[in-house]
């Protein structure tokens, strides 16, 4: 029941009307017995220094940042963990003692949460995208002991930029999505990450794109998996394709849930909940919203 002592979490960010963090984490704060919330608070650029500020002189405990802050509040916080450093992007803030925003990310431990078991060492891996989605990704993958990691990019510039962010902790192989390499790469890979937001579903458009045309897929093979970030639609159009070769494949949902355990860990000091907490409430909604949202 909310009272007059109830406190909130919230998530900051631009849209948000499309997020499910407010189901998966309102269950869990039930599931624990907190007297929380968790709303969302969409924030328009130049509002987001008085958003913040605002936040930390009434009953909030915590923030979820979502795009597209993830960069621009490093600046409103007193305390930054060093993954969130290496990242160059914050997702999960709590106020500290003196009321002060204290930064971390949590993405890296969501995107891994799904292939801790599947025994990946030594393996070869490919990024596909060079944004900041890529980031976490790849620290995951270096985090996970993968032998050999190559992005595809169409963006040379930001390509470059990945590779040099790396370049004290692995050697990183860069293709330009036109280069004749690829299909090799693409033949010889354990594993294959979507991190562009082509295939997603938005409030306008329905699109069944692979990333770089169906071409560039030409040599997927059975024995890779193909992990998509994207979790709407379930499946995405590559997860389609790539099932139908004959691969092992992940949507996004487990590393959202996953990443979402992180944050409430670091909000809580330590409390942890059950991954079926959150799994079961989602489920319960995509199902009674027939996917839709």
């Amino acid at each position: 029941m909310i009272t007059s002592k109830t406190s909130f979490i919230a998530l900051i960010g631009n849209p948000i009307s499309h997020s499910l963090s407010p189901i998966m984490q309102n269950a869990a704060l039930q599931y624990l017995g907190l007297d929380l919330i968790y709303i969302a608070i969409p924030c328009r650029n130049e509002d987001l220094k008085i958003v913040l500020n605002s936040l930390k002189k009434i009953n909030c405990k915590g923030l979820n940042i979502t795009i597209p802050f993830k960069e621009k509040v490093f600046d409103l916080c007193s305390e930054i963990s060093p993954i969130a450093n290496q990242l160059k992007a914050i997702n999960t803030l709590k106020l500290n003692s003196e009321r002060e925003w204290v930064a971390t990310n949590t993405d890296v431990e969501g995107f891994i949460y799904p292939l801790k078991d599947l025994f990946l060492t030594n393996k070869n891996s490919i990024v596909i995208g060079s944004g900041g989605a890529a980031r976490s990704v790849i620290q995951g993958l270096i985090n996970l002991n993968f032998s050999t990691i190559s992005v595809v990019s169409r963006n040379k510039t930001s390509l470059d930029g990945l590779i040099k962010n790396f370049e004290n902790q692995i050697k990183i192989q860069g293709l330009l999505n036109n280069d004749d390499r690829t299909q090799n790469v693409i033949k010889e890979a354990d594993l294959i990450v979507n991190t562009t937001p082509v295939g997603m579903k938005t409030a306008t458009n329905e699109t069944n794109e692979l990333p770089y045309g169906e071409i560039f897929w030409k040599s997927l093979n059975e024995k890779t998996i193909v992990y998509d970030l994207i979790y709407n639609p379930a499946p995405t159009e590559l997860l389609k394709f790539s099932s139908n070769r004959g691969c092992m494949t992940i949507d996004g949902l487990q590393m959202l849930i996953a990443q979402g355990i992180q944050s409430l860990s670091f909000w809580t000091d330590g409390l942890e909940v059950p991954f079926h907490v959150m799994n079961d409430a989602l489920k319960q909604y995509l199902k009674k919203n027939n996917g839709n949202f």
